[in-house]
């Protein structure tokens, strides 16, 4: 049995069991009832005050026997409106001790409640079984991990050839085409009529245009 479980239970006799003390509600109620009264009392004697103490004045010196009577029955009502205020001061606390012990056991019984129904649920649970079965999703996730990491890679097939040889294949092939391009090429063709000669007066100032380069460099 647990503690709580005894804390709740109890150990107490048979005749401690038959002599069943009032429940928290019980006792509150009871406290909340003296207060009550108490607190009349109280309005009754402030008021009994107030009329003693208007009597007195009345009185006077007129009847000093009276008003001397008076007084004496408001100092005593005062006397004992002082202890119920005490006395009103220990219930207030007696009462709020019992509201903080009920609530502090209706706390502790939840408590225990849910500590039972903790206890229940991990009955059929083997700490050794969960140990392996955590190992067992931990193994498969690196597994999983690495399976993800193998299809993301960028495939390498191909790469043992010889870069410089790929290039200077790709320049020949592209000299090739260039070339082919060349042939296919076709220029004009020569025109088979003869062209114009040039008129006469044209060729007549180009001799004479020699005729005088020559002089001038003979004089010279």
């Amino acid at each position: 049995m647990s503690k709580i479980s005894k804390f709740f239970k109890g150990g107490g006799s048979a005749g401690s069991k038959g002599r069943r003390g009032p429940s928290p509600q019980e006792a509150l109620a009871r406290l909340r009832e003296t207060e009550e009264m108490l607190s009349k009392k109280q309005e009754y004697l402030e008021t009994r005050i107030e009329r003693e103490l208007a009597l007195a004045r009345q009185h006077g010196t007129k009847n000093k026997r009276a008003a001397l009577q008076a007084l004496k029955r408001k100092k005593r009502y005062e006397k004992q409106l002082n202890q119920i205020d005490g006395t009103l001061s220990t219930i207030e606390f007696q009462r709020e001790a019992l509201e903080n012990s009920h609530t502090n056991t209706e706390v502790l019984k939840n408590m225990g409640y849910a500590a039972q129904a903790m206890k229940k649920v991990h009955e059929n649970m083997d700490l050794n079984k969960i140990d392996d079965l955590m190992q067992d999703i931990t193994e498969q996730q690196d597994v999983a991990q690495e399976i993800s990491d193998a299809i993301s890679n960028r495939a390498t097939f191909g790469d043992e050839f010889d870069e410089d040889e790929l290039m200077a294949e790709l320049e020949e092939l592209e000299q090739e085409e260039l070339n082919k391009g060349m042939r296919d090429v076709r220029l004009p063709s020569v025109p088979s009529t003869s062209l114009p000669s040039r008129p006469a007066t044209t060729r007549k100032r180009a001799e004479d245009e020699d005729e005088m380069k020559k002089l001038a460099a003979w004089a010279s």
